[in-house]
């Protein structure tokens, strides 16, 4: 663990770019608006490739040039903003590989984005929500998280109650369900993102929810930010109402990463 830095940050660290198939704007764009948006940490963490849901990836092949790309990056706006390089990395076992989970990078957000093969998050198959468990889905989605954890690979987890992203919400305190996946993100050491792309959902609210932040607040689970842009004037989406629902909740601090070293920072 690297000295605080004391200046107040504005951090930034999930973001996507066009080869994940389903964002738009080049490198530069997203940088511009960063810029333009007062952000001092913009990180890079594009959907990294797997052997499941091609369309929605990059493929292996694209590794190099999504790294040389972010790099290059790197150099030229180093005068005006500082840019890390990431992966989101889907965590569904059996697909994960070693070629992005050993990247030299300098975090990876491990996501769950999928339960027994199912994009629940993806509007192409929200039909299956209908007439189904809501309490078992979310205790699925939450016993992968507490496995996301557990496997020791990830630095930060992306976008924690993604499951509530179409407003099918269990009876059962959510606090209740979490409770396990939250002790085992504290126990491996991470940190969890308030992810503003929730206000651009039918949740319209950020991920996690208050519930979920408070619980990670008592376990002194670091935190950090992410616009989870798609499109360059997502970036920077939310941010102060973001930061603000943090401090509410008692956070003062936010981390960042450089080559997986957790820097903690004043927000």
């Amino acid at each position: 663990m690297q000295a605080k830095n004391e200046k107040r940050l504005k951090i930034d660290l999930h973001n996507h770019t066009s080869r994940c198939n389903h964002a738009e704007g080049t490198i530069d764009d997203y940088i511009k608006k960063a810029i333009a948006e007062g952000i001092d940490i913009f990180g890079f963490s594009d959907h990294a490739p797997m052997d499941f849901d091609p369309r929605y990836r990059m493929g292996f092949e694209e590794m190099r040039a999504y790294e040389e790309d972010v790099k290059r990056a790197k150099r030229e706006y180093e005068k005006e903003i500082e840019i890390r390089l990431a992966y989101e990395v889907d965590y569904l076992p059996g697909h994960m590989d070693e070629r992005v989970l050993g990247a030299d990078v300098d975090y990876l957000i491990g996501s769950v984005h999928f339960i027994d093969r199912w994009g629940f998050d993806n509007p192409e198959f929200i039909g299956r929500y209908e007439g189904a468990d809501i309490e078992a889905i979310w205790q699925d989605y939450f016993d992968l998280v507490e496995n996301l954890a557990k496997c020791g690979k990830f630095d930060i987890v992306g976008h924690l109650d993604l499951i509530k992203v179409f407003k099918y919400v269990p009876k059962t305190d959510v606090r209740l369900i979490a409770q396990k996946a939250m002790d085992a993100i504290k126990r491996a050491d991470m940190a969890i993102e308030i992810n503003a792309a929730g206000y651009r959902k039918p949740i319209g609210e950020p991920y996690p929810s208050r519930e979920l932040l408070q619980m990670a607040f008592e376990r002194d689970i670091p935190i950090t930010f992410g616009s989870d842009a798609h499109k360059p004037e997502q970036v920077g989406y939310k941010k102060d109402e973001i930061a603000a629902f943090a401090r509410s909740v008692g956070y003062s601090e936010a981390v960042h990463y450089i080559k997986r070293d957790r820097i903690k920072a004043k927000f």
